[in-house]
């Protein structure tokens, strides 16, 4: 089950209380105070794991805590910190507190974020002594550890982002470009989760793609649960944005043809600008279902709006390798990630 957003509540151990303690040893009846600190408390952070791919574990457990420093002992011995608690993420996992803001973006493997802090230790009376009061009772209880609620979304990372309204192919051109078993069915909303690939590039090297589920009108606002899926492309380098032909006939009507193509701009646009400046490669997909003809007043269409774009069919594999090496030429030409 994919999960790409938990709530998660933390609680930090509290610190150790310093110690009120006084030497005493033989000929030495009233020694000087040696209460010793307290311990730090456990410190909580979330961890990068590349191996994890949902937030599904966060639905079952969504509560976490350390225990607190031991307390500090006679002699001037300081009491044992607590145990740090490591929490593994997935990769491209964002924190935020319930503000909404982003505390953390957690995308390379390892990367830590200390999201709860374990309280300081007390002091000890040793610290308390002055020349008027040589036998303090003094002492410093263990400070709180930091308790909180943060907000976990998983974004997830890939190069190259497949969009479209529903049905448009993103599922079977991820299956026919890729190792990738997605579900594929000819009804719309198949895909309720992002899907990743890995694909050869002509170089010899590999880009990973991410299919979404379809979007529909005022998904930037959450329609169809659009917002949640528009996040899944925030960390693409390129969109391959895919216009089907209709299902019933006449199969290409150039103006819902390009009023598809203006809508999802027009969703990403709203979404994010960076999203929507982003650089496209346009495709007419499912051209095996077309006559000649209609193949060539979708492709006009398309033209019309501005792109330059490319036949394709995962069923067949038609035109599955130039759009490859259109993705390959375009991810070459792109700077390079940070």
């Amino acid at each position: 089950m994919f999960v790409d957003y938990a709530k998660i509540h933390l609680k930090a151990g509290d610190g150790g209380d310093g110690c009120v303690s006084f030497l005493r040893e033989k000929y030495v009846p009233r020694g000087g105070p040696n209460g010793g600190d307290g311990g730090r408390g456990g410190h909580i952070y979330l961890v990068a794991d590349p191996n994890l791919v949902t937030l599904l574990d966060f639905k079952h457990r969504s509560s976490f805590k350390t225990r607190r420093g031991q307390h500090g002992m006679g002699k001037n011995c300081t009491g044992k910190d607590a145990e740090d608690l490591r929490i593994p993420v997935p990769l491209g996992t964002t924190v935020s507190d319930e503000s909404g803001e982003v505390l953390a973006d957690l995308t390379v493997p390892g990367q830590e974020f200390l999201a709860a802090r374990g309280g300081r230790g007390g002091r000890g009376n040793q610290h308390f002594a002055t020349p008027t009061n040589k036998a303090p009772r003094k002492f410093e209880y263990g400070e709180a550890g930091e308790e909180r609620t943060l907000i976990l979304e998983l974004k997830v990372i890939a190069d190259v982002g497949l969009i479209g309204l529903p049905n448009a192919g993103k599922s079977s051109l991820l299956a026919a470009l890729t190792a990738a078993t997605p579900k594929i069915a000819p009804y719309p909303f198949t895909t309720v989760h992002p899907n990743l690939g890995v694909m050869e590039l002509p170089n010899e090297g590999r880009c990973t793609l991410a299919d979404i589920p379809g979007l529909i009108e005022g998904a930037h606002r959450g329609a169809g649960l659009g917002d949640r899926f528009l996040r899944h492309i925030e960390r693409t380098r390129l969109l391959v944005h895919l216009v089907a032909p209709s299902d019933t006939e006449p199969r290409i009507a150039p103006d819902a043809l390009t009023e598809a193509f203006r809508l999802v701009n027009e969703e990403l646009r709203q979404y994010s600008a960076g999203i929507a400046s982003r650089p496209q490669i346009v495709c007419l997909t499912k051209c095996d279902l077309l006559t000649p003809e209609e193949r060539k007043a979708g492709l006009r269409a398309l033209q019309g709006a501005g792109t330059n774009p490319l036949a394709i069919s995962a069923a067949t594999g038609e035109g599955l390798e130039r759009l490859r090496e259109a993705i390959h030429l375009a991810l070459h030409a792109l700077p390079a990630q940070p």
